[in-house]
């Protein structure tokens, strides 16, 4: 039996009817000459199961609501159930596949079975398909899933496998057990939880007086209204586009910033285009909740990870002056995070109560009023470096999203593979009259900075 922590069980509470908390891992591979087809892939994943322990892990609650569940693992899986074929409409180009990507992200993942499902996309130009991940948020965060699916393209040797039975169904009094134990060691833990809060805000806010004010900034829990911003739908719509890794670094080096920063001013720009698209106003920063992983190991599971709330200065008109404002945002946050411990909200989310976490989650998901703590939600992740495969056929484009959240409705994950960039954007259906707009939005940012990094260069050299 694995312990869900924290994180793991708030990512199983927040999930209501509208705001589903499953993420998406898109995989586009390529043509081969012996016919790479569904029974390929199927047999590729089955002599793969071993190395993908998330995979084999079933969800199981613990009597009366007691503490957090557990996972029982080495289940048997289902295969003819977990993995899918599915279509995709001529003439099978982005638009097309993307379509069928948010109809598969608009369900939710069945609780009585392993928390995931393949689906396998044909009917791509090129003779090519796609693989479409729906993993729920509770078994990964960006960094499992990351060396999870290198894994699981063989870039990543993880030994031979090992028989291993099923693991025996636990008994109710035996998670009783477990979860007296588990509340015996928050209650010892929970004096020192509350000493670390109490110092590190007071460190937080003496620290924030020392730096003064940044009216540029937008201010600590005070996201303004905008279009981005209501109760959010079940229907989910995505959009993907990719960027050239060669391009964005050397965009950041002309700059003078890290590639984070970059990727948040390019989120920023698209930003601001659509809120003067939609709003007819961009005249106020926003604010970005950005995950940060507080654990770089190489495990497959498990979320390991806190936030960062960041300004975006989408009422800057100068694209170079956005990234300045970006690199300063994201310092402070960064500074702040430290200070205050970066493990500080993944031990809160212990304590959360199982039995009203649900409830809690279930109203703030269908409240009316404004969320004051983020506009939208920016992360980046570090996908493999090298090209990877499924059964001999190679992987050439990769996209990953995150969930929503309340009153949130879009998400923008950026996820870096080989020489390239995959954007992609979840949201729902009422935020844009297309999702593309927000993914076209990015690039002409992109664009924008590209074209304005080069002679600030030779301005700065």
């Amino acid at each position: 039996m694995k312990r869900l922590n924290g994180m793991d069980a708030m990512l199983l509470y927040s999930e209501t009817p509208n705001l589903h908390t499953h993420t998406l891992k898109v995989t586009v591979v390529e043509p081969t000459d012996d016919g790479f087809d569904f029974d390929a892939f199927r047999r590729h994943l089955r002599s793969r199961l071993h190395r993908l322990e998330p995979l084999r892990y079933k969800l199981i609650e613990i009597p009366w609501g007691l503490n957090h569940p557990v996972w029982r693992e080495d289940c048997d899986v289902d295969l003819d159930y977990h993995l899918r074929r599915v279509q995709v409409p001529a003439p099978g180009g982005r638009r097309e596949l993307d379509q069928v990507i948010g109809e598969i992200a608009s369900t939710p993942l069945d609780r009585s079975r392993p928390l995931w499902e393949f689906h396998f996309a044909e009917g791509l130009a090129g003779n090519r398909f796609a693989v479409i991940g729906k993993v729920h948020h509770s078994l990964a965060d960006g960094i499992a899933s990351a060396n999870l699916l290198a894994r699981m393209m063989d870039l990543t040797d993880v030994g031979p496998s090992h028989d291993r039975a099923e693991a025996a169904q636990p008994t109710r009094a035996g998670l009783v057990r477990i979860a007296a134990m588990g509340q015996a060691r928050q209650l010892v833990e929970l004096p020192r939880l509350i000493r670390d809060g109490a110092v590190g805000l007071a460190r937080v806010r003496r620290r924030n007086r020392d730096r003064g004010s940044h009216p540029d900034l937008a201010a600590s829990f005070d996201a303004p209204p905008t279009f981005l911003n209501h109760v959010v739908s079940p229907v989910r719509r995505f959009a993907s586009a990719a960027l050239p890794l060669a391009e964005v670094k050397a965009t950041a080096a002309e700059l003078d910033v890290k590639i984070n920063d970059l990727i948040l001013a390019v989120a920023a720009g698209g930003l601001r285009r659509l809120l003067l698209s939609y709003d007819g106003v961009a005249d106020r920063p926003i604010i970005a909740s950005v995950p940060t992983a507080t654990d770089k190991s190489d495990r497959v599971s498990g979320n390991e990870i806190s936030g960062l709330s960041i300004s975006l200065p989408v009422h800057v008109a100068d694209p170079v002056e956005r990234v300045r404002l970006v690199a300063l945002a994201t310092r402070i946050a960064k500074e702040n995070h430290e200070i205050l411990g970066p493990s500080l909200y993944g031990r809160m989310m212990n304590y959360l109560p199982p039995r009203l976490a649900p409830a809690l989650f279930n109203w703030l998901g269908r409240r009316e009023a404004p969320n004051k703590i983020m506009n939208v939600a920016v992360s980046s992740v570090i996908g493999p470096r090298s090209r990877g495969h499924f059964g001999g056929a190679p992987v050439s484009e990769i996209y990953s999203t995150g969930v929503l959240s309340p009153g949130a409705p879009v998400n923008i994950t950026v996820w870096s593979y080989a020489d390239q960039l995959g954007i992609a954007v979840l949201t729902d259906d009422r935020t844009f009259t297309d999702a593309h707009d927000a993914t076209d939005a990015l690039r002409s940012a992109f664009d924008e900075l590209r074209s304005a990094a080069t002679p600030y260069a030779r301005l700065t050299a």
